[in-house]
């Protein structure tokens, strides 16, 4: 995002912060979930995307059309804060639509977080996550973008429904949609992403051969967090394949010491 539309951006997050300082995480995640609806209506209808983003058009102009598209079918805190992003300048309809989706998909980490319920949201989509990629089936089922969202939705609530929050099921109903443009198992990664940085924590994907001790698990994210600056959540996947030894990767940054990559180097060198 560039810095204009960051600036633009901006502006709805402040209404967005406005909003739920008073009001209930219910009626925050309500918010978001009229905000992603008006990003699936945005999705479907370029022409509508184009119109409301095209700043050769008065500011005003714009968020009288959305006005009138939308009163009465979203609450007028939602519709505040859809003006809010009508009236700024985006450098493309595609990046209004982006900025529509993001501040729907705050919004539920907002609810989530005012619900003391943001860390477990982040734990269940990393889990998640897992489960996708290592169930080829199911990530090809859930992947399908020829199979409307819909119908894969009623899918998610099945695996979900009951074993997870209801904000967590709601974020993988929006990366069945592709969030922000990408596949599937990329907008979990990238939902996971936001919810940490909801509470100003890096990400640190780690990979063991053998489940890590307790006290382990707090020394390395203790370290990661002093190297880091900011707290960092570890994200450990348990695999036997790398034989020994531990890796990290927070943002690009990669962190290999498994005996896995030493035998690999070893037969590279070897075959030389």
């Amino acid at each position: 995002m560039s810095i204009g539309n960051r600036e633009s951006y901006a502006a709805a997050t402040d209404e967005l912060t406005a909003y739920a300082s008073s009001a209930s995480a219910a009626d925050v995640a309500a918010l978001g979930d009229e905000l992603l609806a008006v990003a699936r209506l945005l999705t479907g209808e370029p022409r509508l995307r184009r119109a409301l983003s095209d700043s050769s058009t008065p500011a005003a102009q714009r968020a009288e059309l959305a006005g009138g598209l939308l009163t009465g079918k979203v609450s007028a805190p939602t519709l505040k804060v859809v003006t809010a992003l009508v009236s700024a300048r985006w450098s493309t309809p595609s990046e209004f639509l982006t900025a529509v989706e993001r501040t729907g998909v705050n919004a539920l980490l907002v609810s989530a977080s005012a619900a003391g319920e943001l860390s477990e949201v982040e734990d269940e989509l990393f889990r998640f996550s897992k489960v996708v990629t290592a169930e080829k089936a199911l990530a090809a089922a859930l992947g399908d973008t020829s199979v409307p969202a819909t119908r894969r939705a009623e899918l998610v609530r099945e695996l979900l429904g009951g074993k997870a929050k209801p904000v967590t099921v709601r974020l993988v109903e929006v990366a069945l949609s592709g969030f922000g443009g990408r596949g599937f198992v990329a907008s979990l990664d990238r939902l996971i992403e936001l919810a940490a940085d909801r509470q100003d924590r890096d990400l640190a994907y780690v990979t063991v051969a053998r489940p890590l001790a307790e006290a382990d698990e707090a020394a390395l994210a203790a370290k990661l967090s002093e190297l880091y600056g900011r707290g960092v959540s570890l994200k450990v996947t348990v695999d036997p394949a790398i034989v020994g030894g531990i890796s990290v990767r927070v943002g690009s940054d990669l962190y290999d010491g498994t005996i896995l990559r030493r035998l690999t180097e070893a037969r590279k060198a070897f075959a030389k």
